[in-house]
């Protein structure tokens, strides 16, 4: 149970009518989910509006309703919370419902049009093989340790990621790898979290059918890296044309990683065959067992945040040129096993 006024905090209010000095069990933004003592907030969907069911979740038991329009008449013992944006709202009240997760763990978001979900997954696997106990939410699967959670958004919504970062700070997650897709961003599915780093993988003409313009699209990925704070770190591919542009007006350390342009993790592609990708990465020579210039772009992404986690080089790659892809995407896997080894040309 959580105190209502401290849910509040950094919630954006217009109106409040009633008492907020109450204890709250939960968050809903279903209706048929609403019990008692729980906090109903009213959005706007692409499909249903909220608003016309603030009538069903008090019946079901709402004590407290938060929308962006509120009803003519008002319920006794019931408290109403206008905003501005229901979406934010949710976001905040959500990160202190579950006591503010994310300031708990090393949590790196990865944004761009491809490339997320192996780059998050990878980062699971090489941070898992380093010893530590990760967390992993992704379009494939959402994962704590060796327990897999079926995922139904690329990102959940607000209330189910802040609960889900809390059972991960439960079962003593100390690393989280996050996908954030351009969906997520604008709705603010995300808003609230504190991230360690934000990885750029590229951007594309692609979900134009929700964006309606390139510029729109790109502007909300940027929104991303815009609002983070000082201490995080941004880590962007400087080959795609908006690499720069996405963090040309971040407050956090700039990184980059290329194959063609000078970067701060530059890699070249020596061998790209079946048996997977030979490449140079900062002038260390290793064998991975995924193929594609694709990969190699992600696996220097994964090599690049890990450096800026404070990990040893050394003992990335090692681990690194023995980790798979994520699971249900085109990553050609050796079967054998074998001894890879990394030359120094430095």
């Amino acid at each position: 149970m959580k105190l209502l006024q401290n849910i509040l905090y950094k919630v954006r209010l217009q109106e409040v009518y009633g008492n907020t000095d109450m204890a709250i069990s939960g968050l809903h933004i279903d209706s048929r989910k609403v019990t008692s003592n729980t906090v109903f907030i009213a959005i706007k969907g692409e499909q249903v509006d909220g608003h016309l069911f603030i009538d069903a979740a008090i019946a079901n038991g709402a004590t407290v309703i938060v929308a962006e329009i509120l009803p003519l008449q008002f319920e006794k013992n019931v408290t109403y919370i206008k905003v501005n944006s229901s979406h934010e709202a949710i976001a905040y009240m959500a990160h202190n419902f579950y006591d503010c997760p994310s300031e708990k763990i090393t949590l790196v978001g990865v944004t761009g049009t491809n490339g997320k979900t192996t780059v998050a997954t990878l980062l699971f696997k090489l941070f898992s093989g380093l010893g530590y106990t990760c967390g992993l939410i992704s379009t494939v699967q959402n994962q704590i340790n060796q327990t897999i959670i079926p995922a139904t958004h690329t990102t959940p919504d607000a209330i189910s990621l802040n609960a889900l970062l809390h059972q991960m700070v439960t079962e003593n997650c100390s690393h989280v790898f996050m996908e954030c897709s351009s969906h997520a961003i604008q709705q603010h599915r995300i808003t609230g979290l504190q991230f360690t780093g934000a990885i750029f993988t590229n951007i594309t003409l692609d979900h134009l059918d929700y964006h309606k313009t390139f510029e729109e699209y790109t502007r909300v990925k940027k929104s991303f890296f815009d609002n983070l704070p000082e201490t995080a770190f941004t880590l962007s591919n400087k080959d795609d044309k908006r690499g720069e542009v996405m963090l040309q007006n971040t407050k956090a350390a700039r990184y980059y990683y290329s194959l063609k342009a000078s970067s701060d993790f530059k890699g070249k592609i020596l061998d790209n065959a079946l048996t997977g990708l030979q490449m140079l990465i900062n002038k260390k020579e290793v064998h991975f067992r995924l193929i594609g210039e694709f990969n190699a772009y992600n696996l220097l992404a994964v090599y690049g945040t890990a450096i800026c986690l404070k990990e040893d080089a050394e003992k990335i790659l090692t681990a690194l040129s023995g980790v798979t892809g994520a699971e249900g995407r085109f990553d050609y896997i050796i079967s054998k096993k074998e001894v890879i080894g990394i030359v120094d040309y430095a």
